[in-house]
């Protein structure tokens, strides 16, 4: 099996992808989004193309049937899996995933689906689909204007969330309860164009639940603990342990995984003190590297087990 892995140079998580190919045989190249190229309407007709990465292992050979070893044809792999979405143009991300589609649509199997990625890195389609299903979420007040915002603010218990619409790991996320900090907040913003996210702040007791789901079913889960920050991304240094999941909560992540579209999934469930449960995110590009260390579980390889279940096209 021919395997793209859309990933940074030196990434963990494309490491642990190739030791698991190599495992089975399975060829497993690491490529990147600035290396890609489309063609319409030439003699290669629709076909995505990568120049191979510098850091590439036998930079100077070709998987079988490619037909160059300085670029590799995308279309001829069996799968590509989405590992990475770093912060680019909108030009650039639009391209970006009209690729990823392309190539879906010549019969690729790509992990997760663009449009499931598409849904996971816009928090408010994220939520408002979430919301849609019936799940339970934050209440949540989107918009462009100050004004508006400082309304939400208020409506919101004066004690928000504010996240960009964008971002991954808890970056650029800010608790505001202070009035004065709230209006500059909102009005830098405003003036950089962006989008004001707020959510109502859950007060909690510094964990949250982190839940990984593959096709539909439980990989497993951990809880994240920061007693330093409300933020319990272990990228904000919070600490893992593995965690016996509840039918509600089980449920609740599976439920998730499926309103966003997404194969592979992290669910992060988060309790209010009073014992509520709500879902925070759905992370299309889910890290495990602190998830196998706790639970002993190779995520990777069950990564494998199901590409190799599912090698025909697969449907947008």
């Amino acid at each position: 099996m021919k395997i793209a892995v859309l990933g940074n140079a030196g990434s963990w998580y494309v490491a642990d992808l190739q030791r698991a190919a190599e495992s089975r045989g399975d060829f497993c190249r690491r490529i990147g989004y600035d290396s890609i190229t489309a063609a319409v309407g030439t003699e290669a007709s629709q076909t995505v193309t990568a120049a191979l990465p510098e850091d590439a292992p036998n930079h100077a050979s070709s998987p079988p049937g490619e037909s160059t070893a300085e670029r590799l044809s995308l279309n001829e792999f069996d799968a590509v899996i989405v590992r990475t979405m770093p912060p680019a143009s909108l030009e650039q991300v639009v391209f970006r995933m009209d690729c990823l589609m392309t190539l879906q649509r010549s019969g690729v199997t790509i992990l997760n689906p663009p449009k499931a990625v598409e849904c996971a890195v816009d928090k408010y389609l994220c939520t408002s689909r979430l919301a849609y299903a019936g799940l339970p979420v934050p209440r949540t007040i989107v918009c462009e204007d100050s004004e508006a915002a400082l309304d939400a603010y208020d409506r919101l218990g004066r004690d928000v969330v504010v996240k960009p619409i964008f971002g991954a790991e808890g970056r650029g996320i800010l608790r505001v309860s202070d009035p004065d900090l709230a209006l500059r907040t909102f009005r830098t913003l405003e003036r950089i164009q962006a989008v004001i996210y707020l959510q109502e702040f859950i007060p909690h007791e510094g964990f949250d639940v982190r839940v990984l789901v593959l096709d539909g079913g439980i990989v497993g889960a951990i809880r994240r603990h920061n007693d330093a920050d409300f933020r319990t991304n272990i990228a904000r240094r919070s600490t893992a342990v593995a965690h016996a999941l509840t039918d509600r909560e089980a449920e609740l992540a599976i439920r998730s995984a499926a309103a966003s579209g997404a194969r592979f999934a992290g669910i992060d469930l988060l309790y209010r003190r009073d014992g509520w449960c709500a879902v925070i995110e759905v992370n299309a590009v889910p890290g495990w590297r602190a998830f196998a260390a706790v639970t002993g579980i190779d995520v990777a390889a069950r990564i494998l087990d199901a590409l190799h279940g599912d090698r025909g096209p697969q449907n947008e």
